[in-house]
């Protein structure tokens, strides 16, 4: 029996094989030429992936809220009006980060499990002066989408950066940066794209460097500031040495090994592997009897299901019935529901076998905890909603 349970939370996800062999090689200079050849590679790679021609890339060693603190230290300053998109607890820590560099935010809200409407979001440009506006594109806390190609027009149209969240998004959603006119987009290393907890991972565009450059303050954070990292990632990418801090050179090289796989499958294929993916793990929940937080199925993301634990079902116990099973899900996390559902993530390495085991582990878990279900039910619901996709 292997002893490993399947990771199925909306990060950190299960990763490939030949990326966790890539953190365990010998540890390199950071400037060996070697390496200097995988990072360079790794920041064009990341072009590819975000769709991103002309932005230019960062890989920073922290978490995704470092690539947030990232881009609202450069790109906010004292008095900035910001508009924040909110869908859930994510964005909520960006009107937090925002307001710490002295922006004046105001939140477009929805209802938990719903998003603002294109017109909602319009009606609040329209007011004038905002210089960033933020998207969380998939939230993570609730499981909502993002219309991302929508509001990056409007914010266009009226004269505001948009600077998109892509933590839960990048490499397995639809998101085409440069053609839809988003400014940046960041993520973190664990999820889509496939690589170990510790790069944060961020692609700046022509408008994001330019209001970047035009600043009439410094960067208030040392570490975050583009002016230390910028001439690092060119210096790497002309394939030379430059140094601000040491590179998570192992993580620099697993990523380096994930994003040459993801380009081998395809942006394409891979973004309608994910939706192939998710269509089937949600058909299982339905068929189950299981409602889901996002309010439609137009505002439900590909790279994650959030269900709602059925009545007079107790949600930690159904948690570790399904872990014990060999399965890990994911409790609440939005507060005002967060003992109310739990979190499937299905992006990255995890394809329809593992949404299969999956539910197959539900199944039994419900069961358990005295849930009237017909055992199959869910698993042949997501395997014909798979095989119909």
């Amino acid at each position: 029996m292997k002893n490993h349970s399947l990771l199925m939370i909306p990060g950190p996800v299960e990763f490939e094989p030949e990326v966790l062999a890539a953190l365990a090689v010998p540890t390199t200079s950071h400037v060996a030429p070697d390496f200097i050849q995988i990072f360079g590679s790794a920041l064009e790679q990341m072009r590819q992936v975000f769709q991103s021609p002309d932005g230019q890339p960062f890989i920073l060693a922290g978490s995704g809220t470092l690539a947030m603190d990232t881009a609202a230290a450069n790109l906010v300053e004292q008095g900035d009006k910001v508009l924040v998109i909110n869908t859930g607890y994510f964005s909520d820590r960006f009107a937090a980060i925002a307001s710490r560099y002295g922006g004046r935010v105001t939140q477009v809200p929805a209802p938990v499990g719903g998003r603002p409407s294109l017109d909602e979001v319009e009606a609040m440009l329209q007011q004038g002066g905002y210089q960033v506006m933020t998207v969380t594109h998939v939230d993570t806390s609730t499981g909502v989408i993002n219309d991302v190609q929508g509001l990056a027009g409007l914010a266009r149209r009226y004269g505001a950066l948009c600077v998109v969240d892509g933590v839960c998004s990048v490499a397995a959603e639809e998101l085409r940066m440069s053609e839809w006119g988003v400014d940046l987009v960041l993520t973190a290393s664990q999820k889509a794209v496939g690589t170990p907890p510790g790069l944060a991972l961020v692609v700046a565009g022509p408008r994001a460097l330019e209001k970047f450059k035009g600043r009439t303050t410094p960067v208030p954070n040392y570490y975050a500031d583009w002016a230390n990292w910028l001439p690092v990632m060119e210096a790497y990418e002309a394939r030379k040495t430059g140094y601000f801090g040491t590179p998570a050179v192992n993580l620099v090289v697993a990523l380096h090994t994930s994003l040459t796989q993801i380009l081998a499958e395809g942006m394409e294929t891979r973004w309608q592997r994910h939706m192939a993916v998710s269509r089937a793990c949600k058909a299982g929940i339905a068929a189950l009897g299981l409602a889901q937080v996002p309010l439609g199925e137009e505002v439900a993301a590909h790279a994650m299901t959030a269900p709602r634990y059925p009545l007079g079902v107790n949600g930690a116990e159904l948690v570790s019935r399904v872990a014990s099973h060999g399965v890990v899900v994911a409790g609440g996390l939005h507060p005002a529901i967060r003992g109310d559902y739990f979190r499937i993530g299905h992006m990255g390495a995890a394809g329809i076998a593992e949404v299969l085991a999956t539910l197959s582990a539900i199944e039994l878990a419900l069961g358990e905890c005295g849930y009237p279900v017909e055992t199959g039910k869910g698993v042949a619901a997501a395997q014909g909603a798979y095989s119909n996709y």
